[in-house]
């Protein structure tokens, strides 16, 4: 099987480990930290940057966005009615603009911050930028997540997943960034309950098992992470 490459907090990485358990597929994870700018890791992707898939065949995909494409390319059809990206054109346009929502906007606004600032320079050098935390940026992202969460609100008001009537790539890629963050208790769940029930529902999923299984080291998550009734 493929080779992925990941950082187990990056949430663009945990949206892609999300897709492949439900497509029962289980590459062998190569945990990279992207700070450290290895010369092995950029002579495979010269943009320093996780996840990226290493096919057997020796072909290289980049990106979670190119990574769920080239899946579904590749492996969609076989899935039948667990296909994770819709048929129609107009339902494939949906799910493609949440997926960018979160795996680009979330990430640029919430998990980004919070993921780095939190986590990411506790392992950092100096001069890779590690030290304390900035907490202008983490109180900027608790500010952010809060709209985020509304956002996910209203769509499942109105639909049975975020995209339309099944699960697609949109509820997962919303659910691994998330997940980042709930990790690190800085979701305000309290705030809006249908989102809140639509995570549970997720979170539930058998996917789901290894994320909640990731620890970061001398920092356990927030006390309900990897409780599936919260």
């Amino acid at each position: 099987m493929a080779n992925l490459y990941h950082f187990p907090f990056c949430a663009n990485s945990r949206f892609v480990r999300l897709v492949l358990a439900e497509m029962g597929l289980e590459p062998t994870l190569v945990e990279e930290r992207s700070w450290d700018r290895r010369d092995e890791f950029l002579l495979i992707n010269p943009a320093g940057t996780t996840p990226v898939l290493l096919e057997q065949s020796g072909t290289v995909i980049p990106g979670a966005a190119i990574i769920a494409e080239y899946l579904d390319e590749t492996r969609g059809l076989g899935l039948s009615g667990r296909r994770l990206l819709p048929e129609d054109p107009t339902g494939r346009v949906e799910v493609r603009r949440l997926m960018d929502w979160f795996l680009v906007k979330f990430e640029g606004e919430v998990t980004g911050y919070l993921v780095a600032e939190k986590i990411a320079k506790r392992f950092m050098s100096s001069s890779q930028g590690g030290g304390p935390p900035d907490m202008n940026a983490i109180r900027a992202a608790r500010t952010n997540v809060r709209y985020h969460l509304k956002y996910i609100g209203y769509l499942i008001a109105r639909r049975r997943w975020l995209a339309g009537d099944d699960l697609s790539y949109a509820d997962l890629a919303a659910a691994a960034h998330l997940s980042c963050v709930d990790y690190l208790g800085d979701v305000p769940w309290e705030e809006d309950e249908m989102a809140r029930n639509w995570y549970a529902r997720v979170k539930s999923r058998p996917s789901f098992r290894t994320l909640l299984a990731d620890r970061v080291a001398g920092m356990p998550p927030a006390a309900h992470y990897a409780d599936l009734d919260f």
